[in-house]
């Protein structure tokens, strides 16, 4: 309840003193109030997304006047989601500042917990959980309270759609702060249970040319590049320290002074001039707010994983390489009976798996660059993979895990020098990937220090 003011005292100590935050009945204003409370209470800077999204899932109830027809879809339910998320790069060690309402409720959910972390997905390093605070409204019906005696944890009698519900709004939100869509879209309706899912409009094949070994591997058709990373023709010298600098001023995009920001600017939505490396591994520009460093292999590692992914999609499967002597594996009963029934998508993800007996399989081909000593593990541990997945299962998923790796290997590294030209480049192709502000294990590839910053560091303000 922003709108209503609060005073805590704690051993005749004010704690908190939560002046009321003006709100009227439009969920903007609702979304602003929030904003101010959660800076109250987290800090101002922290960078939060605005979050408004509905969909509608079906409904199966037996229907009294038709006991003959059993179960039908008798109605919709609609979700309503709207709040705050963080933006990529802004996460925490523990869930302490993750506040989810249900219809005005806190609660706490376990699916809900997951529903973040699976919406975030690459944004977020591995061992850290999203900060948020959002709030859920959906028809009571649909909601059980008893679970908890203190009413703290609710279950939905339709857990697995308002998971991808959520999954979904948080996706929406964190594609949308990079590449915002100029009409606001639902996110659709679902049928048979299900939410439908939106395609992301494809990434646009980046300009950097990727390292031989891989190049040959992506078959990237039409695409005019510049020389392979960290390889310079004779003849032209490598930018190991700062080049000239352009003299013409950027063009301001921020707020004027004393405004604050209802939403964080994405920093690759605005000019940034190249001014040089330091140590042969961050990549120092210049905004109209301050110095930001780039991390030129976390962003190499974003532009190759995208492009891999994109390739994947368009073609329905991963690459696969047959090896030189097919092994056979056996599983318990149980795991040959689940995997019998998945062999078509580890097939598209480049896993050549077949029926080879009762509980045998016989696997004659891996995806490029994997190396597996032990052939039963590695089919266990995809078993163990889609198992935990669940139903629906979306092959391409559980092909990330690969091609993070993959690119991991051919990226550019540390200590490979980089031409004017080229690092250029690659801020250009960062700019067209769908989630550019972190690698595909999370880590940020842009870190900005603003002039207030600096200024401190320097003593110039308190």
């Amino acid at each position: 309840h922003p709108s209503v003011g609060f005073v805590f005292t704690q051993d005749q100590r004010r704690v908190w003193e939560l002046a009321p935050c003006q709100a009227d009945d439009s969920v903007e204003s609702h979304i602003a109030a929030v904003r101010e409370r959660m800076g109250a209470l987290h800090g101002e800077r922290m960078s939060l997304l605005n979050v408004h999204s509905s969909a509608e899932y079906r409904v199966a109830r037996a229907l009294p006047d038709n006991p003959e027809d059993g179960m039908e879809w008798d109605e919709t339910t609609k979700v309503k989601i709207w709040g705050l998320i963080g933006a990529p790069g802004v996460s925490r060690s523990t869930r302490a500042n993750q506040h989810l309402f249900v219809n005005r409720r806190p609660v706490e959910n376990k699916s809900l917990n997951r529903a973040l972390m699976e919406g975030y997905h690459t944004a977020l390093m591995k061992g850290q959980f999203p900060v948020c605070c959002l709030f859920l409204e959906i028809d009571p019906g649909e909601v059980d309270v008893n679970i908890h005696p203190a009413k703290r944890e609710v279950k939905f009698h339709h857990e697995r759609d308002v998971r991808r519900i959520l999954t979904r709004s948080v996706q929406e939100t964190l594609l949308e702060f990079h590449q915002p869509k100029t009409e606001a879209k639902t996110l659709g309706q679902a049928d048979e249970g299900t939410v439908e899912w939106d395609t992301v409009d494809a990434v646009t094949t980046p300009d950097v040319a990727v390292p031989e070994p891989l190049a040959a591997q992506l078959e990237l058709e039409n695409t005019e590049s510049i020389a392979a990373l960290g390889q310079g023709r004779d003849g032209e010298q490598m930018l190991d320290s700062r080049p000239a600098l352009d003299t013409q001023p950027l063009q301001s995009s921020s707020p004027a002074l004393g405004q604050a920001e209802a939403q964080p600017i994405p920093l690759l939505r605005v000019p940034l001039r190249l001014l040089g490396v330091v140590g042969r591994l961050y990549v120092v520009l210049e905004s109209d707010k301050g110095m930001v460093l780039m991390d030129q292999h976390a962003a190499h590692e974003r532009v190759l994983y995208e492009q891999m992914l994109r390739r994947m999609e368009t073609e329905g499967r991963a690459a696969s390489q047959k090896l030189l002597l097919p092994e056979t594996v056996e599983l318990p009963p149980k795991d040959a009976k689940f995997l019998k029934g998945t062999l078509e998508t580890l097939n598209r993800m480049g896993v050549g798996l077949s029926d080879f007996g009762e509980r045998t399989f016989m696997l004659d081909a891996l995806p490029p660059f994997v190396k597996s000593a032990d052939s039963r593990k590695f089919v266990l541990e995809l078993v163990d993979k889609l198992q935990a997945t669940g139903e629906g299962v979306n092959a391409l998923r559980l092909g990330e895990d690969v091609i993070a790796k993959t690119v991991c290997r051919h990226a550019v590294k540390a200590n490979d020098s980089l031409r004017e030209e080229e690092l250029q480049g690659l801020v250009d192709d960062l700019r067209r990937c769908e989630m550019p502000y972190t690698c595909p294990h999370g880590r940020p590839t842009l870190i900005e220090v603003s002039y207030p910053d600096l200024e401190k560091k320097f003593g110039r303000i308190q």
